[in-house]
């Protein structure tokens, strides 16, 4: 177990900035709550996590934007999950740019719904630097707060390993029918 924490505490950052390109939900939950037992620090966590993540969805939008075709191809397959992504920009505007930093499922396809259409890029960058901002100190500073009770949760599964499987089974459970629900067609 030491073994893991020290890589950690080696490469975590570097592992935190990658992960975050494509989300980092989980990564930032878990370095803020190796951060509580003092593994990594806390703000250079979140700084990483902040910035890799706003790149990552400037990155996506500007692959929306200026190599269209490509990205339409790819969306042949998710045509539902693209109109649930335009349905959501026309419903909530600009909002969804923070909205989406928080929501499993939508967030790598927000940023390239956005890219597809007209979408003003610099305000695009600005509304999403300040969503990350927000995100990263939510995510961080809230596992952070709660290391202690996340731990607790960690020690009864190792006590008990058959817990794990079950929570992962009903968590991808919600998530596959969130996602089944909000695309499906409606008669």
């Amino acid at each position: 177990m030491e073994d893991m924490f020290s890589n950690l505490t080696t490469y975590g950052y570097i592992a935190l900035f990658l992960y975050s390109l494509g989300g980092g939900f989980v990564g930032l939950m878990a370095a803020g709550v190796l951060s509580y037992m003092g593994k990594m620090d806390l703000v250079t966590a979140m700084t990483v996590a902040m910035v890799s993540n706003f790149l990552g969805d400037t990155l996506l939008f500007y692959m929306a934007r200026y190599h269209k075709k490509e990205v339409l191809n790819y969306f042949h397959k998710h045509r539902r999950k693209l109109a649930l992504s335009h349905m959501l920009m026309k419903k909530h505007g600009s909002w969804i740019i923070f909205m989406q930093k928080f929501v499993y499922g939508i967030k790598t396809l927000i940023p390239l719904a956005i890219g597809i259409t007209k979408y003003d890029f610099t305000r695009f960058s600005v509304l999403n630097f300040f969503a990350a901002v927000l995100w990263a100190l939510v995510v961080g500073l809230g596992s952070y707060l709660a290391g202690k009770p996340i731990m607790g949760v960690y020690e009864v599964i190792v006590e008990r390993p058959y817990i794990a499987p079950l929570i992962i089974v009903v968590l991808g459970g919600l998530i596959w029918f969130y996602l089944s629900r909000a695309t499906k067609k409606k008669a």
